[in-house]
């Protein structure tokens, strides 16, 4: 039995390439920039108004400040989000720190390279 398997054509057992994917929902997206901003002194997300805050709807519906949008084929992904800033505070410094800290938190947790990070401040 063994001198059959010698005698067969490798061609014929070859597999072929695996394909890996994955999906990543935009609300894991969201949750990391939220959690990284959350982390940064003197912004935070511009959220809904007063009412949604006192009701505590205030981080979930803060999310809604925080757009994403995903390229499969390239593998990678983009963010655009609005923040709210104290007075005083520098805003291209501010920008940078909030730019790489993104950047580098989505690129950790998901593998993806971040093409853009689009700030609004209000």
């Amino acid at each position: 039995m063994n001198d059959n398997f010698k005698e067969m054509d490798t061609k014929e057992i070859q597999l072929p390439e695996t394909t890996f994917s994955r999906d990543i929902e935009t609300k894991v997206f969201q949750s990391i920039v939220f959690k990284a901003l959350n982390k940064i002194e003197g912004i935070h997300l511009v959220s809904k108004g007063l009412i949604d805050s006192l009701l505590g709807r205030d981080s979930q519906e803060s999310f809604s400040a925080i757009h994403i949008e995903q390229d499969q084929k390239q593998h990678s992904v983009s963010v655009k989000l609005e923040v709210n800033i104290k007075f005083g505070i520098a805003i291209p410094e501010k920008s940078d720190e909030i730019q790489s800290k993104i950047i580098e938190d989505i690129s950790k947790y998901t593998g993806l390279h971040v093409s853009s990070v689009h700030v609004i401040f209000k």
